[in-house]
């Protein structure tokens, strides 16, 4: 099969396009034909071997985590799906067997891996994987749009439905509404939940963009304070919780606008690991703080259902062939996008 793979770290240049050994499958796979593949940030750190993801090669390493496309063959053992199913893959593989597993908190299994970092992934026409990673989607959902759902879904769905419990009369201040992770916090929290959402983002046109996606106020961060703004949105108060998926650059704007017993969850740093937490405002005002990393099995199978529904849209912002995945890369590190950017094989 063709497949975008790595054999040394660096950058884009390192990916390279060419043949791979079809995938085989157990009892308990299913074989499916990748319609359409995601790009993540773990992506690119796979790729340049940065934040504890450098490897040894060989073998060479397929990239990719998040797909969708039409199952071909299935394990003995799978009653699931069926042969030609559309489906949407979670790329999180966790081993069904340790404590957390057994309890139903898979997030924190202690053995996961993930699609394309740890195994071969998506970049590929074919790709295997347990079937309970595999969800059905409705002929309404195209493949792009599906690729485009777990990684962005999954940890804003954990965190605003399942952790943080958010409610209709709530404020929601999602930070960098242009990302997938934004694009997926404003559809949760507005078209689930029915939540008030405050986004920020970087230019009028991503501003206009939030709030066409349901955004009720942006705060465009060139030209606006966050926490002013958000304070002045909300008679003086702060919003009840925060979606920050981009760390260091944003934290303590967003900290500070939140109102006491709000609470701040943290899925992504993609501008930085490390930030100041001032601990007398987090006891005194009784803030909350929520780690979240993806999320359940659960969780992706409610998340598919309202996709299936037609209350959720994965916003796509571009699709690139499989052999233009430097091209695509390169893109993602300028981050002049609104949405996903996507590989169609």
């Amino acid at each position: 099969m063709k497949a975008i793979y790595i054999e040394s770290h660096g950058g884009p240049e390192v990916l390279t396009y060419g043949e791979r050994p079809d995938p085989t499958i157990n009892s308990q796979e299913v074989l499916v034909r990748v319609g359409a593949a995601a790009l993540n940030r773990l992506d690119l750190y796979t790729r340049e071997g940065g934040r504890g993801l450098k490897r040894d090669f060989p073998p060479p390493l397929i990239l990719g985590g998040d797909c969708a496309g039409e199952v071909v063959e299935i394990g003995e053992q799978v009653a699931t799906v069926k042969v030609a199913d559309r489906v949407v893959v979670n790329p999180r593989l966790t081993c069904q067997q340790c404590p957390a597993c057994l309890a139903g908190r898979d997030d924190l299994c202690s053995r996961q891996r993930f699609m394309g970092s740890a195994i071969d992934g998506s970049y590929a026409e074919l790709v295997a994987v347990p079937a309970a990673n595999v969800h059905v989607i409705d002929d309404s959902v195209s493949y792009e749009e599906a690729a485009a759902l777990p990684t962005t879904f999954l940890p804003v769905w954990n965190m605003l439905v399942r952790r943080m419990q958010v409610k209709a009369w709530e404020t929601v201040l999602v930070l960098s509404a242009s990302a997938g992770v934004g694009t997926a916090a404003i559809q949760v929290a507005k078209n689930i939940i029915g939540a008030r959402v405050i986004a920020t983002t970087s230019t009028p046109e991503k501003v206009a963009k939030a709030l066409a996606l349901g955004a009720d106020e942006v705060i465009n961060y060139n030209e606006e304070d966050i926490t002013e703004r958000t304070k002045e949105m909300t008679g003086g108060i702060g919003a009840d919780a925060v979606v920050d998926h981009v760390g260091a650059d944003f934290f303590s704007k967003a900290f500070n606008a939140l109102r006491p017993g709000g609470r701040y969850g943290t899925c992504g740093a993609t501008t930085g690991l490390r930030s100041e937490l001032h601990l007398g405002l987090l006891f005194s005002q009784q803030k909350e703080i929520y780690g979240v990393f993806m999320g359940n099995k659960e969780d992706m199978r409610e998340i598919v259902t309202v996709l299936n529904r037609g209350l959720i849209r994965p916003v796509v912002d571009r699709v690139f062939p499989l052999q233009d995945a430097a091209e695509a890369h390169r893109a993602m590190e300028e981050t002049n996008f609104f949405g996903k950017l996507i590989l169609a094989p």
